[in-house]
């Protein structure tokens, strides 16, 4: 049988992942200090299933891996300080603490014995410097030139983090597949997302009251967390997805942040009257991934559409978080 590590195993991507993995009939490792994860009871359900295991280690602590196994066959590394509240409130931090869990997490790669693949979760925030001077493609390749934003912004200080993760892996003589993730939602996301942020602000907005919505006008496209993560398992586990850089998302129909905040408005009920207000500082005013390279390695296209996929996201928030809000979407 199989075996799997995963770092950041109770957070959104982490446990979305294990979960397919363990139906895969995979033996699954979680690592998570529950700094963002979430011990609840998805994760419990999870834990109860044979071949599971949790197991608590911070990874920003030096060799405080050494006692596990030598026998994975895949490592998926996802565990990271992220969110862009979190990363603007603490921008040192996740420099030092997202290069350190990735060198952790790396000399676990390096000591086994039949690695076949280490993921490393990278970020579509790489490409933000290079969106600012508007030198990027749209859609935006994998080979994009890559161009620093202002290093005295805190948000700047994400993209780093996970640029430098890439280079060290890329220089670690690891198995390495690196993907850049774009806008994935849904279920158990948290509340920090874009998504789930504005489901919240509509949920909680008096009726006929306005409610500004931040960079309007910017455009996104969003991939949905199944489809994901059918993509990166269709990546990790072929030998020819090893040594390169591919992008997870979706690659059209891009949306303005508006229009998803209309059709949240439709899905939640709400009776909030949308106003635009000021574009958020540092953020990229469009963001679309070419998926051509990825599409044709995996033969996987997205299969879940924007409004059926929110609908479902509405329903676990409405039944998980706001339990008081309506149990099911008005689609």
């Amino acid at each position: 049988m199989k075996k799997a590590l995963i770092t950041g195993g109770a957070g959104f991507v982490g446990l979305s992942v294990a979960k397919a993995l363990v139906k895969d009939g995979m033996e699954v490792d979680l690592i998570d200090n529950f700094s963002r994860g979430k011990d609840d009871a998805e994760l419990a359900v999870l834990r109860s299933l044979p071949g599971v295991k949790l197991i608590a280690i911070d990874l920003s602590v030096p060799n405080a891996t050494d006692s596990l196994s030598d026998a994975y066959d895949v490592i998926f590394h996802f565990a990271a300080v992220l969110g862009v509240a979190n990363v603007l409130a603490r921008a040192y931090e996740t420099l030092v603490l997202n290069v350190k869990m990735t060198m952790e997490a790396l000399s676990v790669a390096r000591r086994q014995r039949n690695l076949s693949a280490f993921l490393f979760a990278s970020t579509s925030e790489v490409y933000a410097g290079s969106v600012l001077l508007e030198i990027a493609q749209f859609p935006t390749p994998e080979d994009c030139p890559i161009t620093l934003p202002d290093l005295a912004e805190p948000r700047t200080s994400y993209m780093l983090s996970k640029l430098y993760g890439e280079a060290l892996v890329r220089q670690s003589n690891v198995p390495a597949v690196i993907i850049r993730p774009h806008n994935l939602y849904g279920p158990r996301m948290g509340t920090e997302h874009v998504i789930p942020e504005l489901m919240k602000r509509l949920i909680f907005a008096e009726p006929e009251s306005e409610l500004p919505v931040s960079s309007p006008t910017h455009t996104r496209t969003f991939c949905y967390i199944d489809d994901a993560v059918e993509l990166i398992k269709r990546l990790v586990f072929n030998p020819a997805a090893v040594g390169s850089v591919w992008n997870v998302g979706t690659q059209h129909p891009e949306y303005r942040i508006i229009e998803v905040a209309e059709l949240l408005q439709r899905i939640v009920g709400a009776r909030a009257k949308l106003v635009s207000a000021d574009d958020t500082p540092g953020s990229p005013r469009r963001r679309s991934p070419s998926m051509e390279c990825t599409n044709s390695l995996t033969g996987y296209f997205e299969r879940t559409s924007l409004d059926v996929g929110m609908a479902r996201t509405y329903d676990w928030y409405a039944k998980n978080i706001f339990a008081f809000a309506p149990g099911k979407s008005r689609l």
